[in-house]
Formats: C-alpha cells, sequence, structure tokens
C-alpha cells in the first residue's frame, strides 16, 4: 500500500514538474502534461522504488483523469449559461453541422485516398471528425475567454458533436463488431442522447428557484458534498444511457450556472479542476506508447494538416452564421482543433473488431499532433487571423458582432 501511495506522488510530482516547465516557458500547459505522461508509463524504467512505469497505480490514474474531464467541462458550463445557449440555439444547430460536415467529409476522402478496408474508413474518418471537449474546455478557460463571443458556438458545437458521436458510434460499432447496424437502434441511440439534453436543461432551468432554495447551506463541507452528488449522479447517468459522461458534467454547469450560487461554485471547484485536469493529460499521455508510432508516422503528419485547414474552414463558416467577426471566426476552428478521448474510444473500438494494427499507432500519433499543436495555435490565434488576412485577404474588418472581451 505504500508503495502504491509512493507511486501516484511520484506521478503528481511529474506533473508538477511538467507545470512548472511550461510556466517557466510561458506555454500551454497541456502539450508538457501529455508529453511527460508519454515519457514514463509501461515501456519505462523501474528504478530502487521509483517505478516510472506505473503499472500498479494506473487503474487510479485513469480513474482520476475521468473525473478531471468531468470538472473541466462542469467548470466551463457554470461560466456559461442556459441562456445563452439557447438564444444561440438556430446558429448553433447549423453551425454544428457544417463542422461535422466539413470534418468527415475530409475523414472519409482521406481514409480512402489511403487506400483503406470500408470499415476502417469509416474509424479513421470518425477519428479526425470529433473533437475533444477536454483540451477544448481547458483552452477557454486557460487563456480567459470565457466570456468571449465565439464561446456560445464553441460549447454548441462540442454538445452537437455528442448527439452525432451517438449516432456514429452505433452505426460503426454495429458494422465493426457484428456486421450490422439496425436503422432503429441507430435512431434510438440518437434521439435517447438528444431528449436527455434538453430535458436537463429545461427541467433545470425551470428548478433554479428551488435550487436557489436547497443551495443555501453555510457549511463549505456539506455544500460541496451536495455540488458533488448531482454532478456524478447526472453525468454517471447520462454514460448508462449511452451520452458522454462529459456532456452531463457540462449540463449540470450549465443549469447551476443560472442559480445565485453560481460564484461560490466556481471559487470552491476550481483547485479540482485543477488537480483532476492535470491528472487527466498525464493519464492520456500515459496510454500512447512512443514506441509504436513510427509506422503511422506520414500517415498522422497528412491527417492533422487536413485536420487544421478543415477546421479552419469550418471554425469560419460556423462563426459567420452566428454572425461572428472574422477573427473570432478563426478562434473557434483552432480551439476545437484538437482531438482526444473520443478519438482513441474510435481506436479502441477498432482493435476490439480485428481491424488493421495501423489504426492504433495512427490514431496515438494523430491525437498526440493536434493535442500539442491545438492549444498552442488557439493561444496565438490573433497572429494566425491577422497571418491569413494578410495571406489571402479573404476575411473583412465588418460584418461580424463582437462585444467586449476578457483578454486573449
Amino acid at each position: 500500500m505504500n508503495h502504491f501511495v509512493f507511486e501516484v506522488g511520484l506521478a503528481i510530482a511529474l506533473i508538477a514538474a511538467a507545470g512548472l516547465l511550461s510556466a517557466k516557458l510561458r506555454i500551454s500547459v497541456i502539450p508538457f502534461y501529455i508529453l511527460i505522461g508519454m515519457a514514463v508509463g509501461p515501456h519505462a524504467i523501474e528504478w530502487w522504488h521509483f517505478d516510472f512505469r506505473f503499472i500498479s497505480s494506473a487503474p487510479l490514474i485513469e480513474f482520476m483523469g475521468r473525473i478531471g474531464v468531468l470538472f473541466l467541462l462542469f467548470y466551463l458550463g457554470l461560466e456559461f449559461s442556459v441562456g445563452r445557449l439557447i438564444q444561440s440555439g438556430r446558429s448553433i444547430a447549423l453551425g454544428g453541422t457544417v463542422y461535422i460536415a466539413i470534418n468527415l467529409t475530409l475523414g472519409l476522402l482521406f481514409a480512402f485516398a489511403m487506400g483503406l478496408p470500408l470499415k476502417e474508413i469509416l474509424i479513421v474518418a470518425g477519428i479526425t471528425t470529433i473533437s475533444s471537449s477536454a483540451i477544448a474546455a481547458k483552452v477557454i478557460v486557460d487563456l480567459k475567454r470565457t466570456a468571449n463571443p465565439e464561446t456560445e458556438m464553441i460549447l454548441g458545437i462540442i454538445m452537437f458533436e455528442d448527439v452525432f458521436l451517438a449516432i456514429y458510434i452505433s452505426i460503426v460499432s454495429g458494422l465493426v463488431l457484428s456486421g450490422s447496424a439496425t436503422l432503429g437502434g441507430v435512431l434510438l441511440s440518437a434521439g435517447i442522447a438528444l431528449v436527455f439534453m434538453l430535458l436537463v436543461l429545461a427541467v433545470g432551468r425551470k428548478c433554479v428557484p428551488l435550487l436557489n432554495r436547497l443551495l443555501s447551506i453555510r457549511s463549505n463541507e456539506l455544500f460541496l458534498l451536495v455540488i458533488f452528488a448531482g454532478l456524478f449522479l447526472v453525468a454517471g447517468f447520462s454514460e448508462t444511457i449511452h451520452v458522454a459522461e462529459a456532456i452531463g458534467a457540462l449540463l449540470v454547469g450549465l443549469v447551476l450556472a443560472e442559480t445565485t450560487h453560481a460564484k461560490r461554485i466556481e471559487h470552491l471547484i476550481l483547485p479540482f479542476r485543477d488537480f483532476f485536469g492535470a491528472i487527466f493529460f498525464f493519464g492520456f499521455g500515459l496510454s500512447i506508447d512512443p514506441m509504436s508510432l513510427g509506422g503511422a508516422v506520414w500517415m498522422s503528419l497528412g491527417a492533422a494538416a487536413l485536420t487544421l485547414a478543415g477546421n479552419l474552414a469550418a471554425g469560419w463558416w460556423a462563426g459567420r452564421i452566428a454572425g461572428l467577426s472574422p477573427k473570432s471566426s478563426v478562434t473557434i476552428g483552432l480551439t476545437i482543433m484538437a482531438r482526444g478521448e473520443f478519438s482513441i474510444i474510435l481506436a479502441n473500438l477498432a482493435k476490439a473488431g480485428g481491424l488493421l494494427a495501423l489504426v492504433q499507432p495512427f490514431a496515438a500519433l494523430y491525437v498526440l499532433i493536434l493535442a500539442v499543436l491545438g492549444p498552442l495555435l488557439s493561444k496565438e490565434s490573433k497572429r494566425i487571423y491577422a497571418g491569413l488576412e494578410k495571406l489571402f485577404g479573404l476575411f473583412g474588418r465588418r460584418g461580424g458582432r463582437e462585444r467586449a472581451t476578457a483578454p486573449d
């Protein structure tokens, strides 16, 4: 037991060291967490009590990482609100459709051009289509962009992607694992996901006066217990009906953002978000074996380049549909460019279905490239927009709504 606790302590020490290095270099901390996780793991060494393989503690680190995703999305929901989401409902639906259509089409064409079989084409297209909600949430919070006008569209696309994911995984898993997929099953999964989201938002908003009374608790300890109970129950239940648990956490945050206790919740939840969020990115890196990536280098680089182009086009189009400025529209594409947890899920599905072994290293390297590149490019969104405007002259400075925003 003592060795187990020491191993977890070693993981936290490595995460802290990566964070200190990131702060020193003034670079986004996410790539450092991921890279330090990749540097250790099952392929690493064991020296005396310092076991850098993290074999015995891996399940706990993975679980703590899952909690980190919940806190990241929950906090992002608190910074937003149901009211702002409803006001942008139509533009979010159109923007989400555009984003999915562009990225899915490019993914299908890329996989087809690589000469892959049909099932592998569908898996690779899914891997390159769905963005990482955890990384997007971390980027928005770290760069203090929760009040920015494009954040509405980013959150909306994240939720829209989850409905799409419910449909897509139903189809692909049916084809890959059983060789068939029924239309009724697909429609049922998608319908349940959509109804659940709308129901939580609608009921939650109606219950705001009740929540205000229930949360009038003086003790911070009891207050946090009640908040955590609601968060984990809703997130856990959402997973049982095939809605990502992270989306369940986001919904809880959106509802509680309407209450008079939102600021108190934000203040108390902040240390949990930062601690468990850091462990998520470390655990994500821990799951990637750098020794297995060599055979998929060119395919991963090509897919990453295509995703960058597709995300810029999709983000610009989605933002313009919502009436946002060109700069905000470019920021949308850069903020949700990173791929992560959902791409790994699809890669694991390919492994379970006995598909080509190339899919796993491709997914790992592709995700790593974008998980590192995404936050870095998002931080430099102003310069990238200025460069695109100068290079192509495609963007005008007028025609988009722009509110007062937090500093980029």
